[in-house]
């Protein structure tokens, strides 16, 4: 039997922690994340004679590292590499969610897109086409209700084929202006040649460049041996750069 690990993120009120709720049951336990006072709620399930280990990420808008929360959430993704990260958004609210899932898939390509609400998002006269979402965003794209467990069945499927790399997403990118393009271009080598590929070495390279130093440290800490090589290396990089 094989475990896979499963993140929940998406903004405060997208009914993320009653789909948490709905998958691992009385399944559960709380804590605090390592050196954090935030609070870190883990469960699981099994599905087709495997193990789900779902991790509720904090509510947050944005993993822009501007509080606790979003570093928490932010660092878990990129750096403890969940087999799939599931992005909840509200149906009834897209155009205001659509913000963080896009942050998401610059960070992970394993994402599966659950639209929470659907039942409510009905009621006001919306009409979301999954599919067509999908090959926009180059993921799965599941359409639920948490409460009344809706859907629920589809998610399982979607996340058991990212985990098992049944599916291999290649999430949309964002494209930038041509200047930032080319400052990417030029720092992303040097983040790659620091941290190999196992992180996403794009991404790290567009937070150095916005002046984020908490993920310096945070690299810091997870590369252990090569720390004292980080901040020298990835500076030589912007240098080049700019």
């Amino acid at each position: 039997m094989s475990t896979y690990r499963v993140a929940l993120i998406g903004n405060p009120n997208t009914g993320k922690s009653t789909l948490f709720n709905a998958l691992t049951g009385l399944r559960q336990h709380t804590g605090n994340w390592a050196g954090k006072t935030v609070v870190r709620a883990e469960g699981e399930y099994e599905y087709n004679g495997h193990t789900y280990n779902v991790i509720d990420l904090p509510g947050t808008y944005s993993l822009f590292s501007n509080s606790v929360d979003e570093e928490v959430a932010r660092d878990y993704i990129v750096l403890d590499r969940p087999d799939v990260t599931v992005i909840v958004l509200d149906a009834t609210a897209m155009e205001r969610n659509m913000n963080l899932a896009l942050q998401v898939l610059e960070m992970t390509s394993r994402a599966v897109v659950c639209l929470n609400l659907i039942d409510e998002a009905g009621k006001l006269g919306i009409e979301i086409r999954e599919q067509l979402l999908a090959e926009k965003l180059g993921v799965p794209v599941v359409k639920i209700s948490a409460r009344n467990k809706q859907g629920i069945t589809e998610l399982l499927r979607q996340i058991e084929n990212v985990a098992k790399r049944r599916i291999v997403p290649k999430p949309v990118q964002v494209k930038y202006s041509e200047e930032i393009e080319r400052r990417i271009q030029e720092l992303e080598p040097e983040v790659r040649r620091l941290i190999g590929d196992d992180y996403p070495a794009r991404w790290i390279a567009l937070r150095l460049l916005d002046g984020d130093d908490s993920i310096i440290a945070a690299l810091e800490r997870r590369l252990g041996a090569n720390a004292s090589q980080t901040k020298e290396m990835i500076a030589d990089g912007l240098s080049c750069a700019h």
